[in-house]
């Protein structure tokens, strides 16, 4: 089996590499190509040389059909995208372009090239926004059928693309699908995610190389999962019979405070001593409350989530304190230098 993944370098991407080389496949990823490679992920977890990196851009038709022809996936995993909620309000004709109509070249260049070949998509929780106003504690937990109400640019761009995909799957018989993920961390989170903010920035604190921690929203509530686990479920939903989409979730709500306090409790520190509020990290529309409802994917493909939220908070803190650890002892890195901890994204 062939697999081309696209968004390799990311945090799903590598994952994702690993898993599927542990299954036998042949990888393929696609990444851009800028002045330093951001390939530290793919290093860390040893796969770099395993796999076959095939420089594109999600915006640019050309390179995706060069991809294509060039890999002759059986499958492709599309994880690349512009994934910063943040951003997105700053760069909203970016987001639109790479989230929205880069999944339509992605189509268009399997239909034309070769409809046989299955692909995942990498849907988000954000689709949900504030559920059209409901009360955050009277929300259940949300399935395939929930309404859809964008509360970012990225959301919309993103919903864009899920109905795109669904169209394309309906209308030409692709065996096209979207994983609806919730939020889902890892130690290979980049810098701006909050949670990887969070425990980079107290271990950082705990070695004295730091002293404040500065957030934004501490009452918005996610379901928070492990990436590594949930790279699992994007294989399977692609092994099953017939396409379809699928939520992907633990089925649990916690809030950037109770993430804080876990992360905090780990290393001995009290967040209200170094915690500083600063309204600039506050969105201008911001998703109160999500959690979600993963019975579909439990029944039809014996997925579901194992590792707690305290204990991904723990494997976070302690992998940030490894790295930074090793950084005051002067040890060198099996990589570049653009991979030093600081800058770790």
């Amino acid at each position: 089996m062939k697999a081309l993944i696209t968004g390799i370098t990311g945090q799903d991407g590598a994952y994702l590499a690993e898993f599927l080389l542990n299954k036998g496949y042949e990888v393929h990823g696609l990444y851009r190509r800028t002045s330093s490679p951001n390939v530290w992920r793919l290093l860390s977890l040893g796969v770099l040389d395993k796999i076959h990196l095939i420089p594109g851009d999600l915006t640019d038709a050309a390179s995706i059909n060069n991809a294509i022809i060039q890999s002759e996936p059986d499958e492709i995993y599309n994880l690349a995208a512009q994934s910063f909620v943040g951003t997105s309000f700053e760069q909203p004709l970016l987001t639109a372009s790479v989230d929205g109509l880069g999944v339509v070249i992605l189509l268009e260049a399997i239909k034309q090239i070769n409809p046989r070949i299955k692909f995942y998509h990498a849907s988000t929780s954000e689709l949900y926004g504030n559920t059209k106003g409901i009360p955050a504690e009277s929300v259940v937990n949300l399935d395939e059928h929930n309404v859809f109400w964008p509360a970012s640019p990225y959301a919309a761009s993103k919903l864009y693309a899920f109905h795109q995909v669904r169209i394309y799957r309906e209308a030409y018989g692709m065996f096209a699908l979207n994983g609806i993920c919730f939020n889902h961390e890892s130690p290979l989170r980049g810098l701006e995610f909050v949670t990887r903010k969070i425990t980079n920035a107290l271990a950082r604190i705990k070695l004295g190389l730091q002293e404040n921690l500065v957030l934004g929203n501490l009452d918005a509530k996610r379901d928070w999962g492990y990436s590594k686990e949930y790279v699992e479920a994007m294989w399977l939903m692609l092994q099953q019979d017939h396409p379809d989409d699928y939520v992907i979730a633990t089925g649990e709500s916690h809030s950037v405070r109770e993430f804080l306090e876990a992360s905090c409790s780990l290393v001995g520190l009290s967040w209200q001593e170094i915690v500083v509020i600063d309204d600039k990290f506050k969105r201008p529309l911001d998703v109160n409350f999500l959690r979600g409802n993963t019975s579909k994917a439990e029944k039809i493909l014996g997925w579901q989530a194992r590792t707690t939220f305290r204990a991904l908070a723990e494997i976070m803190v302690t992998k940030d304190l490894e790295r930074w650890n090793d950084w005051k002892q002067g040890k060198l890195f099996p990589w570049d230098a653009i991979n030093d901890p600081r800058i770790y994204r």
